[in-house]
C-alpha cells in the first residue's frame, strides 16, 4: 500500500461521516471534513508525483473517491435545499456519462489513458469552490451575486467538460 493510496482511501473513510454531518446540518464540522478530504486529495497527487508512486489502482481509486466525495456533497446539499436541485442532477448526469463512457472502452476492449482535460480540471475546482461557499456560511456571509455567479460557472463548466468527454469519447471510437 503506497502513501498515496493510503491517504486516497482516507478520504473515502471521510465520506460517511462527511454526509453524516450535512444531514445533521452541522455545516461548520461538515467542512473541516470536507476541507481535511480535500487536503488528502491534494497531498496524494503531490507524493504519488514528487515521490514517483504512482500506481495503476491509485489513477482508479483516486477519481472514484472524488466523484464520491463531490457526490455526496451535491446530492446531500440539493436535498437540503443549499443549492439547485437541478445543478445537483447535471454534475451527478456528467459523471455518469463519463462513467458509462469508461465502461463502454473497458468492455470492447478499447485501449485508451484516462486523463483529466483542463476543462475537468476547471470544472472540479467550481464544484468544490461552490460547496466550500456553502458549507462555509456559518462563518462568512456571501452575497446572493457572489452565490449565483459561482452557481452559473459551475454549470457552465460542467456541462463543456461533460460534452467535452463526450466529443472525445467519439472521436476514439470512430
Amino acid at each position: 500500500m503506497s502513501i498515496p493510496n493510503f491517504l486516497t482511501l482516507i478520504r473515502i473513510v471521510l465520506i460517511p461521516w462527511f454526509a453524516i454531518l450535512l444531514i445533521n446540518g452541522s455545516f461548520n464540522q461538515a467542512l473541516w471534513v470536507f476541507a481535511g478530504a480535500a487536503v488528502t486529495d491534494a497531498l496524494d497527487g503531490f507524493t504519488a508525483r514528487w515521490f514517483s508512486q504512482k500506481t495503476r489502482l491509485g489513477s482508479l481509486l483516486d477519481p472514484v473517491a472524488d466523484k464520491l466525495l463531490l457526490s455526496t456533497a451535491f446530492i446531500s446539499l440539493a436535498i437540503m435545499k443549499e443549492i439547485p436541485v437541478w445543478l445537483s442532477v447535471i454534475v451527478i448526469s456528467r459523471d455518469v456519462v463519463i462513467v458509462l463512457g469508461v465502461s463502454i472502452f473497458f468492455l470492447t476492449q478499447i485501449r485508451f489513458e484516462i486523463k483529466p482535460t483542463v476543462y475537468s480540471k476547471m470544472t472540479t475546482v467550481f464544484q468544490l469552490l461552490l460547496i466550500l461557499l456553502v458549507l462555509s456560511s456559518g462563518y462568512i456571509h456571501f452575497s446572493d451575486w457572489i452565490r449565483q455567479g459561482l452557481v452559473l460557472l459551475t454549470l457552465i463548466f460542467t456541462l463543456f467538460s461533460g460534452f467535452h468527454y463526450i466529443y472525445s469519447g467519439l472521436k476514439i471510437l470512430t
